[in-house]
């Protein structure tokens, strides 16, 4: 089992080739849509990286959040308490503290830092 810094390293080079950043602006604050520029075009490939660089299997929304806009889990632009829930039992290797706070579905995407990547890709490691 790789160590959280080969982790770390993995998903950073797997970041730079995906977005075409730098390799110093990748940290494990950074958070891929305001810091790297991440688009949401971006995050198949991200995906397709991720499972190939580390040989998991991603199932499709799993990662990255689908059907946000369900009128049971979204109202007026912020996550109603079922839409929470569904969004902490999806990201559990999330910090969803201050989100919560303020849990608006566009600072959704604010939660997916490097290390928010990092610590899925060790939960998947782990748990193969």
């Amino acid at each position: 089992m790789p160590t959280q810094d080969q982790i770390f390293e993995k998903v950073q080079s797997t970041l730079v080739d995906a977005l075409g950043v730098d390799e110093e602006d990748v940290t494990s604050g950074a958070a891929l849509f305001k810091d790297l520029g991440a688009e949401s075009i971006d995050l198949l490939d991200i995906v397709f990286r991720l499972e190939r660089n580390f040989g998991i299997k991603i199932p499709r929304g799993e990662l990255f959040p689908e059907n946000v806009s369900d009128p049971d889990m979204v109202e007026n632009g912020i996550l109603t308490p079922k839409g929470l829930s569904e969004i902490k039992q999806r990201m559990p290797y999330a910090d969803l503290s201050e989100f919560e706070k303020h849990p608006e579905v566009e600072k959704l995407l604010d939660l997916y830092t490097v290390d928010t990547l990092v610590q899925y890709v060790a939960g998947k490691l782990g748990s193969n």
